[in-house]
């Protein structure tokens, strides 16, 4: 099972890489660990906010579905005491780009932008769904300079949250798309190309409602093995 949550709040790219909370939530039985974090690095990018504050974090976490129930339960709780301001849902993970590996705990190489994202009213599930994984992947990976595609459709909530959402989307850019266009949509320095892709894109994004009430999160991505560190915990 995977869980996802956003959280607001001072010096959480510090606060959330810190031994002591990987060790809680390793001892809670979470498995593995990724944090996006909107940090120093990537500064230069664009972010946008759906209410008044910018997400400062999000946080991924995969848990054995045996004890699911009570991982979620514990884990929610102890992300709560860390950030102060937290929502959370369980999703359904798909990958049309698998992102690559990288070692624990180290930064990847890119620019890993998130997008939390609201199923517009006027468009039953079913539709928006078929629109979105079906009609506008292969466009979003046309368009792009993308090397990792994640999508989390949400199953359900596991914390009171500011407003309703559907999905949350993951895309890994490279570093260089922060500043320059041409990087960010893989257009190749070619002003007629950039604006060809835009286009496609944007028509795509506006039929499944991601072009507004969205939150858009620039991020550092990390990702940790808590299995060894719980194996640690036990020996000693």
């Amino acid at each position: 099972m995977k869980l996802m949550y956003v959280a607001w709040g001072d010096d959480l790219p510090r606060r959330l890489r810190e031994d002591d909370l990987h060790g809680r939530l390793a001892a809670a039985g979470v498995r593995r660990l990724q944090l996006n974090l909107d940090d120093d690095d990537v500064a230069p990018a664009m972010r946008i906010a759906a209410g008044p504050d910018h997400i400062a974090a999000v946080l991924s976490i995969w848990t054995d579905s045996d004890t699911a129930s009570d991982i979620a339960s514990d884990s929610t709780r102890i992300l709560t005491e860390q950030t102060g301001k937290l929502a959370g849902w369980e999703v359904e993970e798909r990958l049309p780009i698998s992102p690559p590996e990288t070692a624990h705990g180290e930064r990847m190489d890119a620019l890993a932008n998130i997008a939390v994202l609201q199923r517009p009213d006027e468009l039953a599930r079913d539709e928006w769904l078929h629109r979105w994984l079906v009609d506008h992947t292969p466009v979003a990976m046309a368009t792009q300079a993308t090397f990792g595609y994640v999508q989390n459709i949400v199953l359900r909530e596991l914390t009171e949250t500011p407003r309703r959402v559907d999905a949350l989307v993951e895309e890994l850019f490279p570093s260089a798309g922060m500043i320059d266009r041409h990087a960010f949509y893989g257009s190749q320095g070619d002003d007629q190309e950039l604006h060809d892709r835009l286009d496609r894109l944007m028509a795509s994004v506006a039929r499944i409602g991601f072009d507004h009430d969205l939150d858009l999160v620039p991020s550092s991505r990390y990702v940790y093995g808590l299995d060894h560190q719980r194996e640690q915990q036990h020996a000693q």
